[in-house]
């Protein structure tokens, strides 16, 4: 506005002082030059108006407002500069606590807003929480070993690759013109890029590996085939995926030389193998001489010899002779072990199966199956997950 009243007030001064005046010839000069001109008078004329009682009282509210929206302008930019810390320069410690209050998504997303939270964001002691949290009843010995075999094998696969990484033609010409050693570096090093791949071998990396479902791990799996009669009570090994969208799994049993799948496994039908024998090989029993009338055990089963074992629940029973009274049982002292299998119906073959517990190895034949090792539950979880997968009805 002020400017505006400055431009009209200019024009009228001089349009004024020439009116009566004849065109002279220096009018195109004037032309010319009319805009240095105006620039000048405009610059006199604002100056004048700053030094004019009128126009200070004339403007005095405009004047007013421009100071208070430059004084508000500053303070906007003060606080812009204090709120301008960046999350790093937090002290580590700080940081630290709210790293390890995070989920593993916001882990992730964290880790993507640049290079050094990325690298504090895929530290191992952070994802170690979380996979106690979540899969830590699942992952054990033999799920690790396994990892660190897909691990080998990828860092093998790609050190294969990067060997056999075909170089350009100007480098292969350069390298037989030119072969110093001091060229090599400055030619690879203008093809490369940084490398932000996940290290294979970090705990993050099994992690979402798991996640994903692209690791199978081993497992063992109750109640086999959705709950198979046939395998009542029973927990078998598999190469178990994870299904993130339906929280569930899918396993693949290897009986017999064929593959039998499940899917929709829910995660209370899963456990990481209690002890570190493959599903072929008889398990060496160590608790022989302890057991006694009650006890809660597991013993190695297979249909035949060509079937992998698995392991099917059961307790210690009364020998035949003794009544099971406990001030005159006397069963935990005999040689023989009565094994009970009490999800069937009394008189059925499968009910009972007596074992020597001095030299016990793998006992039976073609007809009613193979008994292998046997392990002592003192667990109560162990035993209350037992008794939570019990049949509905008593078996034949």
């Amino acid at each position: 506005m002020l400017y505006l009243l400055i431009s009209c007030v200019s024009f009228i001064l001089i349009s004024k002082s020439f009116t009566h005046k004849p065109i002279q010839a220096w009018e195109g000069k004037l032309k010319l030059s009319s805009f240095w001109f105006w620039g000048e008078f405009s610059s006199f004329l604002v100056s004048w108006f700053q030094k004019s009682r009128l126009a200070i009282e004339l403007f005095q509210p405009i004047i007013c407002k421009l100071k208070k929206m430059m004084t508000f302008s500053s303070r906007v930019e003060n606080v812009e500069e204090r709120d301008s810390l960046s999350l790093l320069d937090l002290p580590d410690l700080t940081l630290e606590c709210i790293l390890e209050r995070l989920s593993p998504s916001g882990l992730c997303t964290m880790g993507g807003v640049c290079t050094s939270l990325r690298e504090r964001c895929r530290d191992d002691r952070l994802w170690e929480r979380h996979m106690m949290e979540k899969w830590g009843r699942l992952i054990g010995a033999a799920a690790y070993r396994e990892w660190q075999l897909h691990v080998a094998s990828r860092s093998r696969v790609r050190n294969i690759s990067d060997q056999t990484k075909k170089k350009g033609p100007f480098e292969s010409l350069v390298s037989k013109i030119w072969p110093f050693s001091w060229i090599r570096p400055k030619l690879a090093s203008s093809d490369c890029k940084v490398r932000t791949s996940l290290p294979v071998e970090s705990v993050m990396s099994l992690y979402l590996s798991l996640e994903s479902g692209k690791f199978w791990f081993p497992a063992q799996v109750y109640n086999r085939e959705n709950g198979n009669v046939g395998f009542m009570l029973s927990c078998y090994d598999a190469q178990v995926s994870y299904d993130s969208r339906t929280n569930t799994f899918q396993a693949r049993y290897s009986p017999y030389g064929r593959r039998a799948t499940e899917d929709n496994i829910p995660w209370d039908r899963l456990r990481a193998a209690p002890v570190d024998t493959p599903s072929h090989k008889l398990h060496v029993s160590d608790c022989l001489h302890d057991l006694k009338p009650s006890d809660h055990i597991e013993i190695q089963w297979r249909r035949n010899k060509e079937f992998p074992y698995g392991w099917w629940y059961g307790v210690i029973g009364h020998l035949e002779l003794c009544d099971g009274h406990e001030n005159r049982c006397r069963c935990q002292y005999s040689d023989t072990v009565t094994l009970e299998f009490s999800q069937y119906t009394p008189g059925s073959r499968w009910r009972q199966v007596t074992i020597n517990r001095k030299d016990h190895r793998e006992e039976g034949d073609e007809a009613d199956g193979f008994y292998g090792g046997i392990r002592k539950l003192y667990n109560e979880e162990e035993i209350a997950r037992w008794k939570r997968l019990w049949p509905t009805q008593v078996l034949e």
